[in-house]
């Protein structure tokens, strides 16, 4: 029985708890207990028990453990693991959009998108789905995308001889985070799901992750909470497994995943060429490639970890700066020239495979940031897994070239920034659709530069 002040207020922490966390050298988040109220002791000893301590411990100890040691060195992606937009024939695109069609008339793909990221660089603390780049249309990025998802529902349909009447609706996965939840959700509600059926969309959430110093102890925001933050796009694997998400995907039928990041204006979900060449490939993964547009640009790109190893992905950061420059005799293109633009397809079964082995690995990239805290903004580290971490757990990967100018307009920063603006990306959208008119046979009343001139990432 727990000891009792006069005022009836708990006089120690949980005995029991208290000795939980000892056992992981975390027992100090109880250092303030004594100047807390009775509602704060409360709040810090919930906080505490919603962790699962045994697998947060794992995770720190697996990702501290693996800083700093050697990664098998990496290769140019092999030619042969690339489809690239010159060698694509006619008759191949049209037979992959078959394909595709037919897959999704069948009900076999559904899309999952990422977007827990909120808009703070954009100037905004939506969810940055809710973010309007500024187009004549005034859409938001979630309506581009939902509108796309009506469409390839509309051409899937028609391409059945069943026409209208064999509609089947492509379910969209929606992954919020515990700051986009609610206003995601009351976002599509008001908008009345921007034409969509409600039941064809599910939103789930990303787990959160402590903070922790360099010593991997946990940092505590306020006297009576550990400070937080998601734990990456890639936590999206286990968000699907722990929320049975992927057993209602095989409930439903689904065989085949797109997942994609939700900053890109231009991104074509639901692709049925892709989807064709995915299933066509044979593969348990695959993913879009634009080509690097120089050395120095800061995007992670394909590679190969060590001979004859999986596909995985480098981060611009962990380039070195000699093979981020090396040309590739024999094309005249970079050695390392096939950017990840978080444009991915896979199998429901791999994805299975993904969420486990990630699990059992344990292992987080870890980011130093000014994390709020008891004492002010102190530097620490934040845990997170990426979207790209289940390329190496794939037995078999194909990339897929498209044009940047025609399927990747990120929005990432504010306007007035050099690149990834709301401004560049409505300037690419109204680049395309411009093309798009013209090559119809229609005219403007306004002009708009078809291709970029100068500076493309302006």
């Amino acid at each position: 029985m727990r000891e009792l002040t006069a005022d009836g207020n708990a006089a120690t922490p949980p005995q029991a708890l208290l000795e939980r966390l000892k056992d992981y050298g975390q027992e100090y988040t109880f250092a303030l207990w004594d100047e807390l109220s009775a509602e704060e002791r409360d709040l810090l000893v919930k906080d505490i028990e919603s962790l699962d301590l045994s697998r947060i411990d794992r995770i720190i100890r697996c990702s501290l453990r693996s800083q700093g040691l050697p990664t098998a060195a990496i290769e140019p992606v092999p030619e042969s693991s690339v489809s690239t937009v010159e060698e694509r024939t006619l008759e191949e695109r049209e037979r992959w959009w078959k394909m595709g069609l037919k897959a999704i008339s069948e009900g076999k793909l559904a899309v999952v998108l990422l977007s827990g990221g909120q808009g703070t660089r954009l100037g905004s603390s939506d969810p940055k789905g809710c973010f309007n780049i500024g187009l004549p249309s005034g859409k938001s990025l979630f309506q581009l995308q939902a509108e796309r998802i009506l469409c390839v529902q509309r051409l899937a349909a028609q391409s059945t001889n069943e026409g209208s009447g064999g509609f089947v609706p492509i379910h969209w996965y929606i992954m919020t985070s515990p700051f986009t939840d609610d206003v995601t959700r009351k976002f599509f509600e008001s908008h009345k799901y921007f034409g969509l059926e409600a039941d064809q969309i599910t939103f789930f959430q990303q787990g959160t992750i402590p903070c922790i110093s360099k010593d991997g102890r946990f940092i505590m925001e306020t006297p009576y909470k550990v400070a937080k933050a998601p734990d990456g796009n890639g936590g999206v694997y286990s968000a699907l497994k722990s929320s049975r998400l992927l057993e209602d995907m095989a409930t439903r039928g689904v065989k085949y995943l797109d997942c994609y990041g939700v900053d890109n204006a231009l991104v074509r979900v639901a692709d049925p060429t892709f989807l064709g060449y995915f299933i066509d490939k044979g593969v348990a993964s695959a993913a879009k490639v634009v080509r690097k547009a120089y050395p120095q640009e800061k995007v992670g790109v394909f590679v190969r970890r060590g001979k004859g190893g999986p596909l995985s992905v480098v981060e611009y950061s962990e380039l070195d700066p000699t093979l981020a420059s090396a040309i590739n005799q024999e094309t005249g293109r970079l050695r390392y020239c096939w950017s990840n633009v978080c444009l991915h397809m896979f199998t429901l079964d791999f994805l299975n495979q993904v969420a486990n082995g990630l699990e059992k690995d344990s292992i987080y990239h870890l980011a130093e940031k000014k994390i709020a805290s008891t004492h002010g903004y102190t530097m620490g580290l934040k845990l997170e897994q990426f979207i790209f971490d289940a390329f190496p757990y794939a037995p078999s990967t194909a990339l897929y070239e498209v044009l940047r100018e025609e399927e990747f307009a990120p929005v990432k920063n504010a306007n007035g920034s050099n690149f990834d603006t709301p401004d560049s990306a409505k300037l690419l959208v109204l680049r395309l659709h411009t093309r798009w008119v013209v090559a119809a046979g229609g005219f403007l009343t306004h002009s708009v530069p078809l291709y970029a001139t100068g500076n493309f990432m302006l």
